[in-house]
């Protein structure tokens, strides 16, 4: 997947912006707040239809302006080229336009554009909540797999509907009586489904995660562990069978979840544990250690899109070499190098000739005439 060119309008800090990078690694540089997370942001918006450094769109008007505009065109070796215009105004919905034609729900588009990004706000999925963990995970099986996407979206909304209907019983409100086991059946289906798609794909990720950090870091032995809410599972354990545990399960805490009126199992409760020489990361690693460990799963994540699409995912990169020695800077650039179209922002210009350098300087002069 390749992206040709993308035009700003009233996004962020660019009033007039057309953007066209190289076919391999572009490198944006220029001092901070002149506006290069913006570019890699509007990029990201037409791919997931949202910024990856804040959700609220309102956030990315330009100063004084009631609406903003991103316009991008793309190009895949194995499909048609793509278009996706998307228009924001206050006040009013988000438009999501792909090749003119309006794209509703906006999930429909997810998968059309595969990408990865990194950004500094990122490290919280190693070292943060759980919630970051899974949210990582869950974006990234989204990506290539609909129906992962599908059961995600059905899930949050019978989580919703039973932790409703547990509300009720623990105020004592009429209810029917076959209305928590029809809950508890539909969401112990769709959570075997996503625990289950999970766990094959960190069996498919973790080599690809460990191969590419030893890259990075050879001292070092890294492992990613699916800390699930049954407790111990395994890993040969099918959906009919995870479905079963979870039955099982809700069964026994029917009466603690009613008193807690909430779902006191399932994947929104699960989390990844990440490890480094056979410590917890997030408790005993350093800086470097911990943005190390953050760019291995995100080249991982190309690495998975790209044997399981076929096809090469966009790399957005922003000020992924800040904290890091000359030598893994090196060693990410000849990663990258395999990894197709990139863009990275950086305050310096670096990295080999092969590198197309832009600064913000030359594009804000082109924004002026």
């Amino acid at each position: 997947m390749r992206l040709r060119c993308i035009q700003y309008e009233n996004f962020r800090n660019h009033r007039l912006l057309t953007f066209e990078p190289g076919d391999g690694i572009t490198l944006i540089h220029g001092p901070n707040g002149s506006g290069k997370t913006s570019i890699l942001e509007g990029v990201h918006y037409c791919a997931l239809t949202r910024g990856f450094v804040s959700a609220t769109d309102s956030e990315y008007l330009r100063f004084s302006s009631d609406y903003f505009s991103l316009n991008g065109s793309f190009f895949s070796e194995k499909a048609s080229p793509t278009n996706v215009r998307i228009i924001y105004k206050k006040e009013r919905e988000k438009q999501l336009i792909v090749n003119n034609s309006e794209v509703k729900p906006f999930s429909r588009h997810i998968g059309r554009i595969p990408c990865i990004t990194f950004s500094p706000s990122e490290i919280v999925i190693v070292n943060g909540a759980p919630a970051e963990r899974r949210r990582f995970i869950d974006n990234a099986i989204s990506q290539t797999e609909r129906r992962y996407l599908d059961d995600l979206l059905d899930y949050r909304r019978v989580l919703h509907q039973r932790n409703a209907l547990l509300a009720q019983m623990y105020a004592k409100m009429p209810v029917h009586t076959d209305m928590l086991s029809l809950w508890t059946e539909n969401i112990s289906r769709l959570a075997a489904s996503i625990v289950f798609a999970r766990m094959e794909f960190l069996s498919a990720f973790s080599g690809q995660f460990r191969e590419l950090y030893g890259q990075l870091s050879v001292d070092e032995e890294p492992s990613i562990t699916y800390r699930c809410s049954l407790g111990n599972i395994s890993r040969d354990s099918s959906p009919e069978m995870l479905y079963h545990h979870f039955l099982a399960r809700y069964e026994e805490s029917e009466k603690q979840e009613i008193f807690r009126a909430q779902t006191m199992t399932g994947p929104h409760r699960d989390d990844l544990l990440f490890m480094l020489n056979e410590k917890e990361i997030k408790k005993y690693a350093s800086q470097g250690q911990l943005r190390t460990f953050l760019i291995a799963l995100k080249l991982a994540q190309h690495r998975f899109y790209s044997a399981t699409l076929g096809e090469k995912p966009l790399c957005l990169l922003d000020d992924i070499f800040s904290e890091l020695d000359a030598l893994r800077t090196t060693d990410i650039f000849s990663l990258l190098a395999t990894c197709g179209q990139t863009l990275i922002t950086s305050t310096e210009k670096r990295g080999p000739s092969t590198v197309t350098a832009i600064s913000m300087e030359s594009l804000n002069h082109i924004k002026q005439e």
